[in-house]
């Protein structure tokens, strides 16, 4: 079954980088997420085909990490519609950015 999806691991990797640079860690920290659930059901796929154990184990763990990873997406469309980036480009608002050059400069 494959896997619906809102972001691409493109965007998901834009988008952490975007958050490190400008020191906003929480939608980077989504999106680190979304991949480490992909990486599970990609995970529980293979063992799943490879036959070695009962299939119902690695079938429950599937479709929660499937659920949990429909949820983080929309998670982050929303954290992303609040804080006001750009959906196309995925970086981060001009606010967030003065805000976190603020903060540095406070630092001096």
């Amino acid at each position: 079954m494959e896997l619906q999806k809102t972001f691409s691991d493109n965007d998901l990797e834009t988008i952490v980088e975007e958050a490190a640079i400008y020191m906003c860690a929480c939608p980077g920290q989504v999106a680190s997420e979304i991949r480490g659930l992909r990486s599970l059901i990609r995970y529980e796929r293979e063992c799943i085909q490879s036959g070695k154990t009962p299939n119902s184990v690695h079938e429950t763990i599937e479709a929660s990490a499937r659920e949990a990873h429909s949820l983080m997406e929309a998670c982050l469309e929303r954290v992303l519609e609040i804080e006001g980036w750009d959906r196309k480009t995925l970086k981060m608002p001009a606010g967030l950015r003065k805000l976190r050059d603020d903060l540095l400069n406070e630092s001096d």
